[in-house]
């Protein structure tokens, strides 16, 4: 009788203890916006505007797991006013395409909510040259730090975004994106 009771005890804890892994949806299309500025020695020339854009992001994971890779593609167009390159018209007119990797971290017990560090390659296009290098088209690396949340199968994001690292004008964005999850 003694054995059987520990037998259903045992069996009790084993399946209590492994919680069944629910999948994420890991894939997201959405729109972004958000605010830049030019930063450092960009900072006139650039000056400060709005990004109006889209996004799309692939991120298998778990619902047990606290860490995973995560890539992430966007395409923002922005609008710069005050920017001193802007001599043709009075808004500098830019174009930044990012292909950027990185991990996935859920900071606690919430499967729902992540911090994001993501790296990567972007290309920079204007409407018109950029002092000093008087270039209009660039090609560096562009990192993000970001938080994002699911919510009835949508998922929103906030990125820190510094981009045109090594070379280019460099500039720091707010980024908020809003996407629809799926398969």
């Amino acid at each position: 009788m003694r054995a059987r009771g520990l037998v259903i005890a045992a069996v009790v804890a084993l399946g209590a203890s492994t919680a069944n892994a629910e999948s994420l949806p890991p894939g997201s299309l959405g729109i972004s916006v958000g605010a830049i500025s030019g930063t450092g020695p960009d900072a006139r020339n650039l000056g400060f505007g709005y990004l109006l854009g889209g996004q799309a992001a692939w991120s298998p994971m778990d619902t047990t797991d606290r860490i995973n890779w995560s890539a992430k593609w966007s395409a923002m167009f922005a609008t710069m006013y005050s920017a001193e390159a802007a001599r043709v018209n009075e808004q500098l007119l830019t174009l930044q395409m990012d292909l950027m990797l990185g991990v996935r971290i859920r900071p606690g017990t919430n499967p729902s909510r992540y911090i994001t560090l993501r790296g990567g390659g972007a290309l920079f296009r204007a409407n018109q040259v950029i002092p000093p290098t008087m270039f209009r088209a660039y090609a560096g690396g562009v990192a993000a730090l970001g938080l994002e949340q699911y919510i009835s199968g949508w998922l929103f994001n906030i990125d820190l975004r510094y981009g045109m690292i090594g070379s280019g004008p460099s500039s720091l964005g707010l980024v908020i994106g809003f996407a629809k999850t799926g398969p």
